[in-house]
């Protein structure tokens, strides 16, 4: 996605204000279109780019119709060019989005508020630096996992050859000889047998599986259980946990920054974040709020926040630098998720790796115990 701002005209230069109109909240929430149609590294060009457009001293109609010039895609094209005849035909960029599906009511929300503050360039900046943030830390988990999943995977392999072709040839062995069994050998024989009989219903499971699960995460109850599952996880829990700390951070710093209140910023960060122990949080403060209780009061008892960003929300509060003290706390959990995926890479590597290697151990012990006493009998 580029731009050319040599095509801009004299003109365009002249109407910084229509620019106003909005975005300043763009930048927490990311425009969802279905099918991918904006990964989070388009968005982050996309708010870059118009944001440096809007520097420039071009409105809002010639900076978005600069960026759908520079698309490939022709659904990016047709949905910026719908866009852009509503901003001509009078509409707020906030109305627009309204009348979209892709735009969530958070985005909506956010940039009426930067419509009406008249902060736009300067949201559009923010939200490119949200994207970016956002891409970094899928980057740090895809990075910390790759090579951990790359070994599990391998090693399942492995066992799962050993038990369909390597312990059914012992087992004939075994018959052919009459051989009594020691009980670590008939389990590893059962378990050859189960995966030979119901193999094909596991490896259907989990491919229906990935084929539903655009539609299983639409489901509350599934979310639920597999975030309250995700956390119990060691090392991963608490890298989960960070990532998504670093987005609520993130967003309330920016919200507090546009004078939203903190109720309004409450509600519309924990439509914004789909991590549900973080989002039942959210929901116990926001009521504890409404009784007249203070944020960082209203965020105890809950396991998700620790005593470290309550303690800085009430100094926070009594200071009123709410947006200080959160951006403050969004770079400290951004260092701490480079720290997590280096100590996440470094620790899982080697536990997959003994875990396999005691699974292959037992399936080779539990082969030749009956080899040694089948060798004393031949003797």
């Amino acid at each position: 996605m580029a731009f050319n701002l040599d095509n801009i005209s004299t003109a365009n230069a002249t109407a910084p204000s229509k620019k106003s109109g909005g975005e300043t909240s763009i930048l927490k929430k990311e425009i969802r279109l279905f099918g991918s149609l904006f990964s989070n590294k388009q968005k982050e060009n996309f708010y870059t780019e118009l944001s440096v457009l809007l520097r420039a001293g071009v409105n809002l109609k010639e900076a978005l119709s600069l960026i759908e010039e520079a698309q490939k895609k022709k659904e990016i094209k047709e949905f910026l060019q719908g866009i852009i005849t509503e901003i001509v035909a009078g509409n707020s960029f906030s109305e627009t989005m309204l009348k979209r599906k892709e735009f969530t009511e958070y985005e909506y929300h956010s940039v009426k508020i930067g419509e009406e503050t008249g902060t736009l360039e300067r949201i559009c900046k923010e939200m490119g630096s949200f994207f970016y943030k956002k891409n970094e830390q899928r980057r740090n988990l895809v990075s910390a996992l790759t090579y951990p999943v790359i070994i599990l995977v391998t090693a399942v392999l492995v066992l799962v050859f050993m038990l369909r072709f390597v312990v059914p040839m012992f087992q004939d062995i075994f018959k052919l000889n009459n051989v009594e069994l020691p009980a670590i050998t008939k389990m590893i024989i059962a378990l050859s047998e189960s995966l030979k009989s119901y193999g094909w219903l596991f490896l259907a499971a989990i491919v229906l599986f990935f084929v539903f699960r655009g539609m299983l995460k639409k489901k509350q109850w599934y979310m639920r259980k597999k975030d309250e599952l995700l956390v119990r996880i060691p090392f991963l829990g608490a890298f989960v946990k960070t990532v998504y700390l670093a987005q609520f951070t993130q967003a309330v710093s920016l919200l507090s920054a546009s004078r939203v209140p903190i109720v309004s910023s409450i509600q519309l960060v924990k439509k914004m974040i789909g991590f549900y122990p973080l989002q039942k949080a959210l929901q116990t403060a926001e009521e504890r709020i409404l009784t007249g209780t203070s944020l960082s009061e209203s965020l105890k008892g809950n396991k998700v926040f620790d005593n470290k960003i309550i303690a800085l929300i009430k100094v926070a509060e009594e200071t009123n630098q709410l947006d200080f003290i959160f951006e403050r706390l969004n770079n400290q959990y951004n260092t701490e998720l480079q720290q997590r995926s280096k100590l996440l890479s470094t620790v899982m590597e080697p536990l997959i790796i003994v875990f396999v290697g005691l699974l292959v151990g037992v399936i080779l012990i539990a082969m030749y115990l009956p080899m040694f006493k089948l060798s004393s009998v031949l003797g």
